[in-house]
């Protein structure tokens, strides 16, 4: 393999910086630098300065707002907005729903929810999992009963990212109960300011405030917002899938934990020199460095790959599983890098409630180590969310193994 980056795709990534460096607002850079999860009006104004330049939806077809980026340009944009601390864009729009509109929605579903999604002025999550349904989509029990023009749609979503800000929501619902579990499952759009729409926070052990549970209790939804053929959720679900289990393989992200893991430990005195020269850690963080670069490369080989292939499930689930582990060591490792200090958890505060007020105190004078302790809790989730690490080896067996 040519691991070599060619000139023309270095010059990419320097016109991506320069933009980044030039457009990024001050405050919202400062805001970015602990990695906690962004405000909603922050990914809000920086998806709209990204809009106005082509740049918020780069893997869209060209026909929708999209770019005409290879697959590794877009690629390097992910690592340069890391490498920038900018926004994470609302990931559950532009990479889940977005490519699933503009592949099986109608005209006017296109018409009217992309431009929005672009623009940052609308904002959706995701409404898969349930109390008895999470990894295992086909046994969901929440139903969407036709009546006239409408879905009657009753059923509990849980563990639902940002459900808080959204504005809408795209739901896998039960609307055959008489048809094998797959095939009665549509896919569906919900306005969360719909009559009968009810959000409930779920706080986490990293005291942050991101997931949810929803209960859809009588909530009428226009038939016209099904998307493609009533029964066809499954399959729809399954293309959104592959598009999540490839991104959740979060190089740039855990590539961006790499350069955090390397400062702390700089930082860190050991004997004569820093934690760096503990043979220990230093093969530790040696080794996690070259399966994330290992990684990265076989992300990019998949991104190339047709989304035709009849492989591209299996072998997100393969990105995913090994993705997932990466993150959570890297974090692991951020926080040994600590040492004691670690036991400091510092959790965002915009969302820890006893926070309030009351910015942490950084552990050892660093901002870099502020809500790393609370980082490394978050990610015991990798594992599970988008599918769990067991489903994923299921996916991998059948697929590939033929087992």
């Amino acid at each position: 393999m040519d691991f070599s980056i060619h000139p023309a795709d270095q010059a990419f990534r320097q016109e991506v910086r320069a933009f980044i460096d030039r457009e990024l607002p001050g405050d919202i850079a400062r805001r970015g630098r602990h990695d906690y999860h962004s405000p909603r009006e922050d990914v809000r104004r920086w998806m709209q300065i990204l809009d106005r330049h082509g740049w918020s939806a780069p893997h869209w077809p060209a026909a929708f707002g999209g770019t005409d980026w290879t697959p590794l340009q877009r690629h390097i944009f992910q690592d340069e907005l890391r490498r920038a601390r900018a926004p994470v864009l609302d990931r559950c729009a532009l990479d889940l729903l977005g490519p699933v509109l503009c592949t099986f929605g109608s005209p006017e579903q296109q018409a009217r929810f992309l431009p929005p999604i672009r623009a940052g002025e609308e904002w959706w999550c995701q409404g898969f999992s349930e109390p008895e349904a999470g990894s295992d989509l086909a046994s969901l029990r929440t139903r969407a009963e036709r009546d006239g023009d409408h879905f009657v749609v009753n059923g509990h979503k849980i563990w639902t990212t940002e459900a808080h800000y959204a504005d809408w929501i795209f739901a896998l619902v039960r609307t055959d109960p008489e048809a094998k579990p797959q095939q009665g499952i549509s896919f569906l759009l919900i306005d969360m300011r719909s009559p009968g729409v009810t959000c409930r926070p779920i706080w986490t052990l990293d005291e942050g405030h991101t997931l949810n549970e929803v209960l859809f209790e009588d909530v009428r939804v226009p038939a016209a917002n099904l998307v493609g053929e009533a029964g066809g959720g499954w399959s729809y679900a399954k293309f959104l899938l592959t598009h999540e289990r490839t991104t959740s393989a979060v190089v740039s992200h855990t590539k961006r934990d790499l350069w955090q893991v390397r400062h702390l430990a700089a930082r860190r005195r050991w004997r004569n020199g820093s934690l760096l020269d503990e043979p220990l850690f230093a093969t530790k963080l040696a080794r996690l460095e070259a399966e994330v670069t290992a990684l990265e490369w076989a992300v990019m080989r998949v991104l190339h790959a047709s989304a035709t292939d009849s492989r591209a499930n299996a072998v997100a689930s393969v990105l995913k599983l090994r993705g997932s582990e990466l993150s959570e060591r890297a974090a692991l490792l951020a926080a040994e890098a600590l040492g004691d200090h670690g036991l400091a958890v510092c959790p965002d505060p915009e969302a820890a409630y006893w926070l309030r007020g009351r910015a942490p105190a950084p552990p050892l004078d660093d901002d870099e180590a502020i809500g790393v302790t609370a980082k490394t809790m978050f990610r015991r989730a990798t594992t599970i969310y988008g599918g769990a690490s067991e489903v994923q080896r299921s996916i991998i067996a059948k697929s590939i193994l033929r087992l």
